[in-house]
């Protein structure tokens, strides 16, 4: 089978192109920066298309004769500070890159049968309380808006009688990278010791990390794409989180115990987070409880179903390897 992939270069799709190629398939990856991806040992023997998902060019010609198209490119939205220029790259590193695929897709002789196409679980808005199912609705802040519009633009696809699976992924975890790769270093050097994250609610409480966080190991997240490019019934809207989500609490006890530091009662107050981070902070301040209501319908079995199972695997293995040498500031436009 051969798999056209965009963010081919980024944290799930390294994972997704090994396993690819480990059970025979043939990944082909689209990237901005062919040399650097050709000089990554992790990346040699693959198939590589130079090209930006963001503007149409030559690189659509290459969707013709795949038999199946992932879609995981976007700008990384913990790179910088949020301001109008960057929600803007944000918001339009997902829907063009789509929007250019959907095109590719539907000129292509012959057409996949599949896109399977990332979204994020900031498409539910953040209720407290509420227990989050595909059936869910959408929210209204800035992250739900984005996965809306992402969404919508990848239906097009339907239009060319290709079926579309939407993987609204949750906090993917990988010692070394994605959100370990931010939290490890600041748990294992805070001088008093680790602390929940968020939910502190007003300017002087301390955080409780009360708030839920829905997580998935890497190789869930990959087994889940994996189940969308060959399960027929894969349609629409799946959950690519754990089934055991936990409060932002007893996530910051677990990590500090794989690190070997104490986890202290209160953490820092929302206020002083929003300071050091800006907007972005709300991501990690508010959470949801989503479950994974349609991977487990599909017959998905779990690998890490629970957080502590999913952490002592991680922590027992070295970290992933680092990214091929960081882009110039000039082309760093979104994630590869």
């Amino acid at each position: 089978m051969r798999v056209f992939i965009t963010g081919g270069t980024g944290l799930i799709g390294r994972h997704l192109v090994r396993r690819l190629a480990e059970r025979g398939d043939q990944p082909v990856i689209l990237s901005r920066h062919v040399d650097q991806v050709r000089r990554d040992p992790s990346m040699r023997v693959r198939e590589i298309v130079s090209g930006d998902p963001t503007t149409s060019g030559a690189w659509q010609s290459a969707v013709d004769g795949c038999d199946a198209v992932v879609n995981l490119a976007g700008h990384n939205i913990f790179e910088d500070r949020w301001n109008a220029q960057v929600k803007r790259k944000i918001r339009d590193s997902r829907v063009y890159g789509t929007d250019n695929l959907v095109a590719a897709i539907a000129r292509a002789k012959t057409r996949p049968k599949v896109m399977v196409q990332s979204s994020a679980i900031g498409y539910y808005g953040t209720p407290a309380e509420t227990e989050l199912t595909e059936e869910s609705p959408s929210g209204s802040d800035f992250m739900a808006v984005v996965c809306r519009e992402w969404e919508e633009a990848a239906h097009h696809v339907e239009a060319s009688d290709v079926r579309l699976a939407l993987i609204r992924t949750g906090v993917v975890l990988e010692r070394g990278a994605g959100a370990l790769g931010v939290m490890t270093p600041i748990f294992k050097w805070l001088p008093l010791g680790a602390a929940p994250i968020g939910n502190g609610g007003s300017l002087f409480k301390p955080a409780q990390g009360q708030q839920w966080m829905s997580w998935i190991h890497i190789d869930d997240i990959v087994g889940i794409l994996l189940l969308a490019i060959d399960h027929s019934q894969a349609t629409g809207p799946i959950n690519g989180t754990a089934p055991n989500p936990v409060r932002n609490a007893e996530f910051s006890k677990v990590l500090a115990k794989k690190v070997w530091r104490p986890c202290l009662p209160f953490g820092p107050p929302d206020s002083l987070l929003r300071v050091v981070y800006g907007e972005v902070a709300d991501v990690i301040t508010k959470g949801q409880k989503v479950l994974p209501t349609r991977a487990l319908a599909l017959g998905y079995s779990f690998k890490y179903p629970k957080l502590d199972a999913a952490m002592t695997a991680l922590f027992a293995k070295p970290a992933a390897a680092p990214k091929p040498e960081r882009i110039p500031a000039a082309n760093s436009g979104h994630s590869h």
